[in-house]
């Protein structure tokens, strides 16, 4: 049995390789190939291109890709057509795997998308987009399936991968200990994974620490640096609002850094759910190109009263949201102080965050891999 993937980025890469192996378990002999990053790979798929060549976001910025992007949707189709898979797997990457499973649909190869577009935050219409292009969704957030039900668009909720992978229990003072940090307070600050993140928010969230070390001189900050090419633009940032000696920089390590800390000051994004899942009070900022953000307002295009998504998963919204204008400096750090001071507060949050986490670990990969599993073999029988 073949089985055709095309996972965009890191996180897509992640997901794909923990589908990749729980499908081996029940497909031994099954063979795997398309667009996959380093995780899939090592777990055995062939890959055609780089998952990071599908790694541009927003309105505007991604439109001088998209000649690129066209040319290598048209090239996977040739091939897939020419040699179906048994299923087509889109993960993520909404705006180029639509594209691609509404073409070999078309054609008779059975598709699924894993991880639903957010349909519920903007642009809803793809909804429509998605009934044509896909045979099944794969959900991983409670309240996207009774959105695909109302439309008669097949969908199954498999829980949340990263609720199965971080650690129910972990221990900060041990962490801070590894990492040499000795310090009685500490927060972790990621400015994001990509270098228009880092540019637009990191100087924000390095002027905030300067603030808050100006009250609280033991503070001490840890940053996992995405990838090596940020790594310089975060140590100008942090050298120009004089707190680099109160940082420690990590290649990577966004779990570790985020175990050390007893807050997290994160830029709005994927970050921010694996920050609640380990328990940890958090405070998100974030900031869009200003034409992208012009756009958004103007088409009214976002349907959001709150935008981190552990708040849209909790009765009560527990992340402090600084969103375009409102992330400046200064309150953001009250923001961080007043959390730093209320010991309590954190504790309640942190247990809320444990009931998240409860609803959302239903062992992703093992139902993501049995509705996939069940879709190619009605296509493999009726071929």
């Amino acid at each position: 049995m073949k089985i055709g993937l095309v996972a965009g980025e890191a996180s897509g890469d992640l997901l794909g390789a923990g589908l990749i192996r729980a499908l081996r378990e029940r497909l031994p002999n099954a063979s795997f190939e398309g667009i996959a990053g380093p995780a899939m790979v090592a777990a055995g798929c062939e890959q055609w291109e780089p998952s990071e060549s599908l790694a541009v976001m927003g309105l505007i910025e991604p439109i001088a890709h998209i000649p690129r992007l066209l040319r290598l949707r048209k090239e996977l189709c040739r091939r897939w057509l020419a040699s179906p898979p048994d299923v087509f797997v889109g993960i993520d990457a909404p705006d180029f795997n639509l594209g691609l499973e509404k073409k070999l649909r078309k054609s008779g190869i059975k598709t699924i998308h894993y991880v639903s577009p957010s349909i519920w935050a903007w642009r809803p219409g793809r909804i429509h987009t998605v009934r044509e292009a896909v045979d099944r969704v794969l959900c991983i957030l409670p309240f996207e399936k009774p959105l695909y039900d109302e439309q008669g668009v097949d969908a199954v909720f498999v829980g949340h991968p990263k609720a199965d992978r971080l650690p129910a229990v972990s221990d900060y003072l041990v962490t801070r200990q590894q990492l040499g940090i000795d310090a009685a307070e500490v927060v972790a600050v990621l400015p994001g994974s990509r270098a228009g993140e880092v540019s637009r928010l990191g100087g924000i969230l390095a002027d905030a620490a300067k603030q808050l070390t100006a009250t609280r001189p033991g503070l001490h900050f840890v940053t996992p640096v995405a990838t090596p090419k940020l790594r310089p633009i975060i140590e100008q940032q942090i050298n120009e609002a004089g707190v680099a000696e109160s940082f420690t920089l990590l290649d990577g390590n966004s779990e570790t850094a985020m175990i050390a800390a007893d807050v997290v000051l994160l830029a709005s994004g994927t970050a921010a759910l694996e920050s609640a899942l380990l328990g940890k009070p958090t405070i998100a900022a974030y900031r869009v190109a200003p034409m992208t953000a012009a756009i958004a307002i103007a088409f009214r295009l976002v349907k959001l009263t709150h935008y981190t998504l552990p708040n849209l998963l909790t009765e009560t919204p527990l992340v402090p949201e600084f969103i375009q204008r409102d992330a400046k400096p200064g309150p953001i750090a009250a923001a961080v102080a007043g959390m730093l001071d209320d010991p309590e507060r954190r504790r309640s949050i942190s247990n809320e965050f444990a009931k998240l986490r409860s609803e959302l670990a239903l062992d992703a990969d093992q139902r993501a891999a049995e509705a996939v599993v069940e879709l190619a073999r009605q296509n493999h029988a009726a071929g």
